[in-house]
């Protein structure tokens, strides 16, 4: 499943915005970015694409489920009546691959002109629904999550009551589109999936004795390597396979029991509480374990579960990361999770400049622009001709550019007046001083 377009009509600041996602004719992966002034409307959309997905969701479930109303407070200021319309692909277990439905809200007392048409959301969910229950109870259902800005408050639990709840393919969908991660709920998943796991192998911390132990015995631990990897649960291998790869250096995601039950993982080696992780680690394991393991529920047929398929939304996709991570985050996004498909936004250069056939679009004032080419351009490009935003200080910059002018035009003592009062300022080695150290000296040595 696939969103093609969105219409927003007197939704948030949009009058009458259309949107194209990716992929395109001419954006062949299946990210879309949004980059913008806050204000400028980009969470509006991400809401709003939850909005409408949430009667596909709420009509998985059961077919006369209900999803979120557009608020009141939504509806554009001048404007009686909002409406968000959708188009989607889906070519599973469906006889036509469009699908088109309509959401309206008016304020109160307020006629409307546009009515709701939520058939094709019907129509789409019952095919899950009678393929899921009447053909195959393993086919795998497509996952729709939305990740906002709140995720980044997170409380990992010292202990989770036990719960003897069966799980289904439709808890993939719990709290989906609710805006939080709540990772109470994926300790308890993890945990309860990996008392079955040790039921039917041998427990980590076991086997991880055993190699220290023995680790001499070249044989004997490539044997229990063996053992490791076939007593393995499928669900959790995704979620500790995905973790590991957008987190170098962190390996065997898992429960300690002592002191208290609470999740641990290995940290260049070294055995850390998740709880002493830095914010911007918690918040990444956080998104990536929740897509990995609602994934792995929703897709139990699959060898690999990280390979099922989805729409994910994800504001400020760049939170807490540090500048390393942020660059590589789209590429790790798709290789990981290769058939979902990504809308994000994002304040970060390094986000839109670092993967191919990326759709990017800047929004101003309610209005929309699509960019394209800026596959390896530097930061300082990005933040100048996407964002604009200067590359430093104004203040800076401007004293820079009457150096330039200075130099440029040959006025020596000038020249070099400013040069040692912004030498001053700035630290030593700053490459616009240096490049102006150069330009004096040449000077001198005409003037000489």
């Amino acid at each position: 499943m696939q969103i093609r377009e969105i219409r927003l009509k007197n939704v948030g600041r949009f009058t009458d915005l259309e949107i194209a996602f990716a992929p395109t004719e001419k954006h062949a992966s299946k990210v879309t970015v949004f980059v913008g002034n806050n204000g400028a409307g980009k969470t509006t959309i991400l809401k709003s694409l939850g909005t409408a997905l949430s009667w596909f969701v709420a009509r998985v479930k059961t077919e006369k489920g209900k999803g979120a109303s557009i608020a009141n407070e939504v509806i554009k200021n001048s404007a009686h009546t909002a409406a968000i319309y959708i188009q989607l692909n889906d070519v599973n277990h469906s006889k036509n691959s469009d699908y088109y439905w309509t959401l309206s809200h008016s304020r109160q007392g307020r006629a409307t002109s546009i009515v709701s048409e939520l058939a094709n959301a019907t129509e789409l969910a019952g095919n899950y629904r009678y393929h899921w229950a009447l053909v195959d109870e393993n086919i795998s259902l497509p996952l729709v999550a939305f990740y906002p800005v709140e995720r980044s408050v997170l409380q990992i639990p010292l202990n989770v009551k036990k719960t003897n709840k069966n799980i289904d393919q439709l808890d993939g969908y719990e709290n989906s589109l609710s805006g939080s991660v709540n990772f109470a709920r994926f300790f308890e998943w993890f945990r309860d999936r990996e008392d079955s796991e040790n039921e039917t192998g041998i427990p980590f911390e076991i086997l991880t004795h055993l190699k220290n132990t023995f680790e001499s015995d070249e044989k004997f631990v490539t044997e229990l390597n063996r053992v490791q990897n076939a007593s393995r649960d499928r669900q959790l291998s995704a979620v500790r396979s995905a973790i590991s790869f957008f987190m170098p250096g962190f390996d065997n995601l898992r429960v300690q029991r002592m002191p208290s039950p609470h999740m641990a993982i290995d940290k260049n080696g070294e055995t850390l509480n998740v709880a002493q992780l830095s914010q911007g680690e918690k918040s990444l394991m956080a998104l990536v374990g929740d897509i990995a393991r609602r994934l792995a529920i929703m897709n139990p047929a699959l060898t690999n579960p990280l390979e099922g398929q989805g729409v994910v939304l994800i504001d400020e996709v760049d939170l807490h990361l540090h500048p390393k991570w942020q660059r590589q985050l789209i590429q790790q996004l798709t290789t990981t999770f290769p058939n979902c498909q990504f809308i994000l936004t994002t304040h970060s250069p390094l986000v839109i400049s670092d993967t191919k056939d990326v759709l990017c679009y800047v929004l101003d004032d309610g209005e929309l622009e699509e960019r394209n080419g800026l596959y390896g351009l530097d930061a300082n490009q990005v933040l100048l001709s996407v964002m604009d935003t200067d590359i430093r200080n104004s203040e800076v910059q401007s004293r820079l550019d009457r150096l330039l002018e200075s130099l440029q035009d040959k006025k020596l003592k000038e020249a070099k007046a400013l040069f040692e009062e912004l030498s001053t300022d700035l630290p030593p080695g700053h490459i616009e001083l240096a490049k102006a150290a150069l330009l004096i000296r040449k000077l001198e040595l005409r003037s000489a």
